[in-house]
Parts: C-alpha cells; structure tokens; sequence
C-alpha cells in the first residue's frame, strides 16, 4: 500500500480504484489551483510515496525537495511541460502522462473551432438574439466552404493524424504537414504532403492547426515572422499549448488583418490573455476546454490510477514518460 497525494478533485473513477487498489489516497480539499507553496505544505505534511498531479500544478526543484520520499508523479494531462523533467531524472523520480484518450476530443474541437470560425456561428447568434433578424438575405454572413481547403498541421502525432484524418475524409481537403518525424500512414493513406519547415505549412495552407508539445524548440513556433507568410484569408488555430505562439504577435495580426481570423483554446500565459485579444471579433476563444468531454476526462483519471496501481505493482507504467 502507498500514501498518494491528489491535487485536484478529478473524476471519481480513478480515484476509487486507487483505493480499491488498498493504497491511502488523500484528496486536495482547495476547489482549484493550489499554488507552489500550498503544494509543497500539503507534500510535507505526510511521507507520500505517489503524486497525481495536473498540469496546473508546477513540478520543480522546490517541489521535489519538499516531498524527498515520492517516487512517482503521474500527471493527469498528455503534456508534461509542468514537471522539470531533467530534475526528475536526476533524482529518479518516475513521471507517467495519459497520452491517447483526448486524440478524439481534441481533434473535434480543433474543427469546432474551424467551422465556428468559418459560418459565423458567434456573430450570426448574436445577431439573432439582438432581434436584429428579419428575414432570409444573400448576403447576410457569408462563410467559406471547407472542401477543397488546404489544411496545414504543425505536428503529425496522435492528434495532429486524427485532424488530417477528419480534414479528409469528413471534409474532402487537402493536407499538408511539417513535424521532425514523418507520418508515413498519413502520406500514403490521406495523400498528405510532407513540408520539411514549418514555413511551408504557414506559407500554403487556408487554415494552420498548431499540435505540437510545448518543449524549448517549439516555444514560440508560431511569430510574427511565420504569421506573416500565411494567407490573408487563412484561420490560426491552436489546441495545443498557449506559449508555442507568440500571443501578441496574434493578436496584432488578428487587429491588421493580416490573418483572417484565429480559434484558441491555450494562452501563452494562462489564464491571463494577451491585451486586446479578448475584444477583437475575428477570433473564438474557449477556456482550455479541447478535451473537456466527459468520457475523455474519465479516461484520463483512469489512466493516471493506472499508472500508479502498476507502478507500485511493481510493474512498469504503460504510459511512463522517457527522459533523456
């Protein structure tokens, strides 16, 4: 049996098998984010051998030193930029993620954030509810069709396959892609087109769908230099992580037009947004929500229980992070 810590109340599901497990599970009683120093107090009150974490919470040095006696920290999120990995490694300390079950989610989310984008759904709403509606008009919003549309993904994962996946057989586009490794399943199977800089994909696609993990080479992969390449009538969308994009650089091509519009549900300093992002109209925002579905958050809790009951089964987690 091993004491675990929880940092945030998750889904049940994970939890009571943790507990089915016989492991002493304690639960974080704050109703949110705890913050560096109230993590390290709730660590250094018990000698807790696991930590299921969440990416809100900041993984560091300070944080390994307050609890010398975890030797595991599952994360509940695919990305585990949160956790000081090379510190992990150096004091043996097992990190595992929950990588797979949001694939779906956050692939449907990227096309909700397309197609709101692309019908006018927040503006066309907002005009009926103002009683601003009278009647059937040509012109009235006037969107753009996806088929024939060149969709271009930074990130040819898990992720970023499923959206290529949906742009071609649900909406009969073109697919283009830039990752550090090619996706040969993609190519053969989608005829998707391999661009060996990302600055292909900005310079050719109708609509760039960034998916990449935040690491040191993908910080502020999307600039005011590469926006700049893309259409002016292209859409940004970003599912992935807030500071792979230069926020500022967004917002002022979103107020220039230099982009036609942009669909985000990261921030490059989260919660806060950039200045003026929030006002403009040519961008949809939502709350870090990509795969907020409740089978995908179920999946996640039981996932990261998993992690832990074969970590201290002995057995090595089936999701466990490599460093180095």
């Amino acid at each position: 049996m091993a004491k675990i810590f929880v940092t945030r109340n998750i889904p049940n599901g994970g939890i009571e098998r943790l507990r089915e497990a016989g492991h002493d599970v304690v639960v974080s009683e704050k109703d949110g984010v705890l913050t560096p120093e109230e993590l390290k107090d709730e660590l250094s009150k018990a000698s807790y051998e696991g930590v299921l974490c969440l990416l809100t919470d900041k993984i560091d040095a300070s944080v390994f030193d307050s609890a010398p006696s975890v030797r595991i920290f599952a994360n509940y999120a695919v990305g585990f930029n949160n956790i000081d990995i090379k510190e992990a490694k150096k004091r043996e300390v097992t990190i595992t993620n929950t990588p797979g079950d949001l694939t779906r989610p956050v692939a449907e989310h990227t096309f909700a954030l397309i197609l709101t984008l692309g019908k006018h759904i927040i503006a066309a709403n907002k005009f009926i509810r103002e009683g601003k509606y009278s009647g059937w008009d040509p012109n009235l919003f006037v969107g753009t069709d996806l088929r024939g549309k060149t969709l271009g993904v930074l990130g040819a994962g898990n992720i970023g396959d499923a959206i290529m996946r949906i742009a071609k057989n649900g909406f009969d586009m073109d697919v283009i892609y830039y990752d550090v490794v090619r996706n040969g399943s993609a190519e053969s199977e989608l005829g998707a087109v391999f661009h060996d800089t990302p600055e292909g994909v900005f310079k050719n696609a109708d609509i760039v769908s960034v998916n990449v993990p935040l690491l040191d080479s993908t910080r502020h992969l999307v600039n005011k230099e590469r926006i700049s390449m893309m259409k002016r009538t292209a859409f940004l969308i970003n599912t992935s992580r807030g500071p792979v994009m230069d926020e500022e650089a967004v917002v002022e091509a979103l107020k220039t037009n230099t982009i036609a519009g942009a669909g985000l549900d990261v921030y490059e300093n989260e919660p806060k947004l950039a200045d003026g992002l929030a006002e403009l109209n040519n961008v949809v925002l939502t709350p870090h929500i990509a795969s907020a579905t409740g089978e995908a958050r179920q999946s996640m809790s039981d996932l990261a229980s998993s992690n832990l009951i074969d970590f201290f089964s002995g057995k090595t987690p089936k999701n466990i992070v490599k460093i180095g």
